[in-house]
């Protein structure tokens, strides 16, 4: 059987191309042609005649992100309206060249435009079983919220005094604000957002708070016109006295990868100051609890991947109910695979692989399948 010649849709040079690329020569394939996303944007993007094509992040690039916000500085929240409508304009046309050529691709149009609109993504896993954070937006069918006055009426709420607010098009926590609202109406909101003197809005790398209500209704309105998710806080378990939660990378329906997160505050990611956990001890502590790691909490993970039935690989991130014993799902990632040197859970079908190479065996395996597949019989 001939192996699928491979291409991916990335920023040449970038870490990601770079670390997939490591991965199709470790398989001792010949190396994937890079199809760069400016050539995609501008419509010069082809693709050749059976080609299996990974779409990737669009980041990395000053240029690309100009060409998908409009904006040339990389570090301003605002255009993720803009973003996303060229972003899924640009995968549509994409998949277009891609069926004209006969190949396949890794995700369909239609998951990554529901996977880069937190809202849709939150309603297509609460119609799918998968529990998540209680949200007022979730949905097409929901009110759209047009600024701080419609966020500070879902915070009188019963449940939602403490919420996430997130831009519905964001990524890796940008634009997020954790807010909580307390006795006599005081407002707190914890952000990577940094409000420069013009008012622009610039994500930082320094998690902050803000406490005057003035200051946060002003980035909720400027936010607002991009389109925005809110959802309940939910109170997480711990590990070493700090919040934790978990990225679960979920590859041909089956959970493979896992990293503990854990932070002094209400943001795990990594790049805002997070650290990695110990997931043998998160294992023992839902053992602990009564629970099974497989059956509660990969489970979960697998169930959420479902809903995506076109995407061969998405990232997870499970939150843990305080005690280990209940999960939620605050996300689904399209790119949740940056996790470098990270091998697969024992006994999954990546054990000893890492996000790429396990990617990379799905596929193959999906081809042998395809080739030994029957024929059926003429009528």
């Amino acid at each position: 059987m001939t192996r699928p010649s491979l291409a991916v849709v990335g920023i040449p040079g970038g870490r990601r191309v770079a670390l997939f690329q490591d991965a199709v020569r470790a398989a001792g394939l010949p190396a994937a042609r890079v199809v760069p996303w400016r050539e995609v944007l501008t419509g010069g993007a082809r693709f050749g005649p059976g080609e299996t094509v990974r779409i990737d992040s669009p980041g990395e690039d000053p240029e690309v992100d100009r060409l998908l916000r409009g904006t040339s500085d990389p570090t301003r929240v605002e255009g993720t309206g803009r973003w996303y409508r060229r972003f899924t304009g640009a995968v549509e046309a994409l998949a277009a060249e891609v069926a004209a050529a006969g190949g396949r691709l890794l995700t369909t149009p239609g998951d990554l435009a529901v996977l880069f609109d937190k809202r849709l993504t939150h309603h297509a896993l609460e119609t799918a079983g998968v529990p998540v954070p209680a949200s007022p937006t979730s949905g097409p069918a929901a009110a759209p919220v047009r600024g701080w006055a419609d966020v500070r009426e879902v915070l009188a709420r019963p449940g939602l005094r403490r919420v996430f607010v997130k831009l519905a098009h964001g990524s890796s926590a940008s634009g997020v604000l954790a807010l909580e609202s307390g006795a006599g109406g005081r407002i707190r909101a914890t952000t990577s957002v940094e409000r420069s003197a013009s008012g622009g809005l610039h994500n930082s790398l320094r998690v902050r708070r803000y406490e005057d209500e003035r200051a946060v209704g002003a980035i909720v309105d400027a936010l607002a016109p991009d389109g925005l998710h809110i959802e309940r806080w939910l109170p997480k378990a711990s590990q070493d006295g700090r919040p934790a939660d978990l990225r679960v990378v979920v590859v041909g329906g089956r959970a493979t990868h896992a990293v503990v997160r854990t932070a002094s505050g209400p943001m795990t990611n990594l790049h805002l100051g997070g650290a990695r956990g110990d997931l043998d001890a998160a294992v023992a502590a839902v053992t602990a609890a009564g629970g099974s790691w497989t059956e509660d909490a990969l489970a979960v993970c697998e169930r959420a991947a479902a809903a995506f039935p076109g995407t061969l690989c998405v990232g997870v991130d499970l939150l843990p109910a305080i005690g280990w014993r209940r999960f939620a799902v605050g996300e689904v990632n399209a790119f949740g695979d940056l996790l470098p040197h990270l091998t697969g859970l024992p006994g999954s079908p990546a054990a000893g692989l890492d996000t790429y190479a396990a990617q990379l065996a799905a596929v193959h395996a999906s081809a042998r399948q395809e080739h030994h597949a029957p024929v059926p019989a003429r009528p």
